[in-house]
């Protein structure tokens, strides 16, 4: 199972990846893999501020639809247009073409709630 250490995650299986005021956000290796073959992505909050927990979007997957959770509250201020055409990109990398928002990050104090990438592992098993 592929759990990068340079990235904090969520128990909802969401990673975030924090670069000064802004943080790219996708979804784990491990959840791809349980959602299976994604088939479209739909996110259309961009240019809102999404608390956190809230849900900003969705994946759909062939056999189901899962909502998609903020890690901490902050503004969305691009999203990846490369998953409209392949959204098969979270499957095969998540962590890099397969990122899906970045956010302005509003609150840089929730970043200390969320998972290291060995409390994550553990949390699922890994």
């Amino acid at each position: 199972m592929n759990i990068p250490a340079d990235l904090k995650y969520t128990k909802d299986h969401e990673w975030i990846k924090i670069e000064g005021n802004t943080a790219t956000i996708g979804i784990t290796h491990f959840a791809q893999s349980e959602l299976g073959d994604i088939v479209y992505v739909d996110v259309d909050t961009l240019n809102e501020t999404i608390e956190k927990e809230e849900v900003f979007g969705s994946v759909e997957a062939v056999k189901t639809v899962s909502d998609l959770f903020m890690p901490i509250t902050g503004e969305i201020i691009e999203i990846n247009e490369a998953l409209a055409d392949e959204p098969e990109k979270v499957n095969t990398d998540p962590y890099g073409e397969g990122w899906m928002i970045k956010i302005s990050i509003s609150d840089a104090s929730q970043i200390d709630e969320l998972l290291s990438a060995s409390a994550y592992a553990e949390l699922i098993g890994a």
